[in-house]
C-alpha cells in the first residue's frame, strides 16, 4: 500500500485503506480522470488536506491503488497455483484463476482496465503484469513438459487473450465467462504443449493380404 512513512500507525493504516478505497470506486464510475484529490477527498469523506497527509500527490495515490489491486490479485492466483499438479496444472490454474478473479472483484479489474488506458496512470508494463505465467511456462520448459519457445512472448500472447476476454465481459456482462475460460485453456494448451508423436500407420487388412495375379 506504500505508506508515506514506515512507522504508519494502524489508524494511519485504517485511513490509507479508506482513500485507496475511495479511489477505486470513483475510478470504477468514472474513470482515472475523475478521480482528482478532491473527488476522492469527498468520497472517502476526508479533507483534501488529510490525503495529502497520507499520500503526497494523486500519483502516489493512484500508485498505491494500483499496487493494492495487483497484490490482490496476484495472491488469489498465487494461492491456486499452488494447490495445482506439474506444470501444466499449475498454467491451467492460473489461466482459470486469473479470469475467475474477474468474477469476484469486478471492481478491482475495472481499476486495472481503467488505468490501463489512461497513459498518465503509470500502470504496470504487460511484461511485468503476465510474469507469473512467464515463470510457470518457463518452469515447465526446464520439467520437459512445454515445447521450445520464448516464454516472456507466449505469456504476453496468452495475457492479451485473456485480457481480450476480460474486456468484452465487462461491457457485456451477460457474455459467458466460464466458457470463455474453457476456451482460453484449450488455447494455451495448444500453444504450450509438446507435440505428440504420430504413431506409425498401420496397414489396414485389405493392403497386408496378398493380391491375386488372376
Amino acid at each position: 500500500m506504500a505508506p508515506r512513512r514506515a512507522d504508519a500507525t494502524p489508524t494511519e493504516q485504517v485511513r490509507r485503506g479508506q482513500l485507496i478505497e475511495a479511489t477505486i470506486d470513483l475510478i470504477c464510475d468514472k474513470g482515472c480522470a475523475a478521480a482528482s484529490l478532491s473527488a476522492i477527498a469527498q468520497q472517502a469523506g476526508m479533507s483534501k488536506a488529510a490525503v495529502l497527509y497520507h499520500f503526497s500527490s494523486k500519483d502516489n495515490l493512484t500508485q498505491a491503488t494500483l499496487t493494492h489491486v495487483l497484490d490482490s490479485v496476484t495472491a488469489y492466483v498465487t494461492e491456486r497455483v499452488a494447490l495445482a499438479s506439474g506444470p501444466k496444472g499449475a498454467v491451467v490454474a492460473y489461466v482459470r484463476s486469473v479470469v475467475g478473479y474477474q468474477r469476484t472483484e469486478r471492481r478491482h479489474v475495472r481499476v486495472v482496465a481503467e488505468m490501463l488506458l489512461d497513459r498518465r496512470s503509470g500502470a504496470a508494463s504487460p511484461v511485468g503484469r503476465w510474469g507469473m505465467l512467464a515463470r510457470l511456462l518457463a518452469d515447465g520448459q526446464r520439467a520437459g513438459v512445454f515445447r521450445e519457445f520464448d516464454p516472456e512472448v507466449v505469456a504476453l500472447a496468452v495475457g492479451g487473450a485473456i485480457e481480450g476476454v476480460v474486456s468484452r465481459w465487462l461491457t457485456q456482462p451477460e457474455f459467458d465467462l466460464d466458457a470463455a475460460a474453457s476456451e482460453l485453456e484449450t488455447f494455451t494448451l495448444y500453444a504450450i504443449e509438446r507435440p505428440r508423436p504420430r504413431l506409425p500407420a498401420q496397414a489396414s487388412p485389405e493392403s497386408s493380404a496378398p493380391r491375386s495375379v488372376l
